[in-house]
């Protein structure tokens, strides 16, 4: 993994990795339109500065991904490769089935099966592995970076997506939010989930 990214225009580059995921975030917006899970205006108006800032620089960093996978190329002939590979092709399973339980989850009620069992944003967290995928395949750091990056913003975004989830379902949601780690791989945090079980009782 050299510190000088490699910057070369070529068919046989990154961006063949981008497109799949472009197309699912096509397919996610369709579902979160049909869902109505989208903000209305005033709603967007009630974020902080902090949540307007992450959300353009989110919006950046994925312009930045899609500029910089043009010219990454793939070096087919390494270990590295076909290891980013594999982590590229299960996450985007992954993401394909996260949609599936978004698609088929009644209307009114919140996204809670499948892989949003052991998950409560599978979608991000889907997105950050391919990142991380990406860089793997391609020995780049950058690609690697931006996945840290994108987690980082997700993190501090989540918690106003958690709020409207929060007024819209009630208490399916709390409950939901009580039993379900926020990442996968990061346990409840039981003293958390009787907190909220002592404020319900109040």
């Amino acid at each position: 993994m050299s510190l000088i990214p490699a910057f070369e225009l070529g068919l046989c580059n990154a961006w063949i990795f981008i497109v799949p995921q472009i197309l699912i975030s096509i397919i996610s917006n369709i579902i979160l339109k049909r869902r109505e899970t989208y903000e209305s205006k005033e709603e967007l108006a009630r974020h902080t500065e902090k949540e307007k800032r992450v959300s353009k620089i989110e919006a950046f960093l994925i312009l930045f991904i899609i500029f910089y996978s043009i010219f990454l190329p793939l070096n087919l002939d390494t270990a590295w490769f076909y290891a980013g590979f594999i982590v590229y092709w299960l996450c985007i399973i992954f993401l394909v089935i996260a949609n599936g339980a978004f698609a088929t989850t009644p209307l009114d009620k919140p996204v809670t099966k499948g892989v949003y069992r052991i998950s409560r944003h599978p979608m991000n967290f889907g997105i950050f592995l391919i990142f991380i995928g990406i860089g793997i395949a391609c020995v780049s750091w950058i690609f690697l970076l931006c996945g840290i990056v994108f987690l980082i913003l997700m993190h501090i975004w989540i918690p106003s997506e958690e709020k409207w989830c929060l007024e819209k379902y009630g208490n399916e949601y709390r409950e939901y939010m009580d039993k379900t780690p926020k990442w996968i791989g990061i346990p409840k945090s039981r003293k958390k989930g009787a907190n909220h079980e002592r404020n319900r009782s109040l």
